[in-house]
């Protein structure tokens, strides 16, 4: 679903080191660095509910994950020697798990950003229920708490 995101753009979380965005599938985190890179000074451990990374042996961050992933389907890549790139398998993928915050305490997504990541899952789960449809350009009003859209009380 790659063409929706590139259609409707990413909901970053800005952090010290980089930013991290989410899809219903997937959970992304870009780490920028100052200095030259190359890919023997990266090393990114990741288990189904921990990930650390180091960079030259520094710790950028670790700690348990906001929620469960494939750990054997991880990927990072080093670009231009200055962005370290790593894509994470949700283990729970529907528009219900939307992340908080990338570790449990850490990194949390501000309300307001946390929304707009609901709202974009929410049209995502849209997306692949009515696959002839597009909602790359469309907008949803109103708080989205647990994927859906929350009735007045």
């Amino acid at each position: 679903m790659a063409d929706f995101d590139e259609k409707s753009g990413v909901i970053p979380c800005k952090t010290e080191w980089g930013s991290w965005w989410q899809t219903i599938d997937e959970v992304f985190i870009e780490i920028n660095s100052s200095t030259n890179l190359n890919a023997k000074e990266i090393k990114c451990t990741t288990k189904p509910t921990h990930i650390s990374v180091l960079i030259k042996g520094d710790v950028i961050f670790e700690g348990a994950l906001y929620e469960t992933v494939h750990s054997d389907d991880t990927v990072w890549t080093l670009e231009d020697k200055h962005i370290i790139r790593i894509c994470l398998s949700k283990a729970h993928n529907t528009a219900a798990h939307c992340w908080q915050s990338l570790l449990v305490g850490k990194y949390k997504a501000d309300p307001y950003t946390f929304d707009e990541m609901q709202k974009k899952l929410t049209l995502q789960r849209f997306q692949y229920e009515n696959p002839g449809m597009d909602f790359s350009g469309a907008s949803m009003t109103g708080n989205y708490q647990g994927g859906g859209p929350q009735l007045p009380s």
